[in-house]
C-alpha cells in the first residue's frame, strides 16, 4: 500500500492542491495503520495490542479520509471527468459506487473500535484490522484509477 501511495504521489503530486492534501492524509492513515498493525519499522509485541489512544487516532484519521473523499473530492473529480467527455464520465460514474462500497467496512471498524475502552476485549481486533487493510487497499486502487481517469487523455 505504501508503494502504491508513493507512485500516486509521484504521478499526480503537484497537479492539484486538493489531491496533494488527500494523498498526504492517505499517507498519515497508512503510517498509523502500519503502526497499530505492528508492521516494520513498528515491531509489535506478539502479546500486546495497540494502545487505545493509537486506535482512536487511527479511527479519527480514517473518518477524516473517508469524509474528504465522499464530501469533497469525489464529486469534484466526477464533475471534472464529465467535462472531459462521455468516456471519462462513464468510467468515473462506474468507479464511484465501487469506492462507496468500501466505506461500509471502514465505518463498521470505526464504530467497533473508536470508542472502545481499554478494558473492552479486542479479541477480533487483528482480524478486523486485516480485513480493513484489504478493503483500504482496494479503495486506494479504485481512487487511483479515478484520479488517473481525470488526467487521462480522451478525445471528444
Amino acid at each position: 500500500m505504501l508503494s502504491r501511495l508513493e507512485q500516486a504521489q509521484q504521478k499526480w503530486g503537484g497537479s492539484h492542491s486538493v489531491i496533494d492534501a488527500w494523498l498526504a492524509e492517505r499517507q498519515e492513515l497508512l503510517l498509523l495503520y502500519c503502526k497499530i498493525a505492528g508492521f516494520s519499522p513498528y515491531d509489535k509485541n506478539e502479546q500486546a495490542l495497540p494502545e487505545q489512544v493509537q486506535i482512536q487516532s487511527f479511527c479519527q484519521i480514517l473518518m477524516d479520509y473517508l469524509s474528504a473523499g465522499h464530501f469533497e473530492i469525489y464529486d469534484n473529480i466526477v464533475e471534472a471527468c464529465k467535462e472531459k467527455g462521455p468516456e471519462s464520465a462513464q468510467l468515473a460514474q462506474a468507479l464511484y459506487p465501487r469506492i462507496a462500497d468500501t466505506t461500509d467496512l471502514a465505518l463498521d471498524f470505526n464504530d467497533k473500535y473508536a470508542e472502545a475502552s481499554q478494558e473492552s476485549p479486542l479479541v477480533e481486533f487483528d482480524s478486523d484490522l486485516s480485513k480493513l487493510g484489504e478493503t483500504l487497499e482496494l479503495r486506494f486502487e479504485l481512487e487511483d484509477e479515478l484520479i488517473d481517469n481525470l488526467y487521462a487523455n480522451y478525445s471528444r
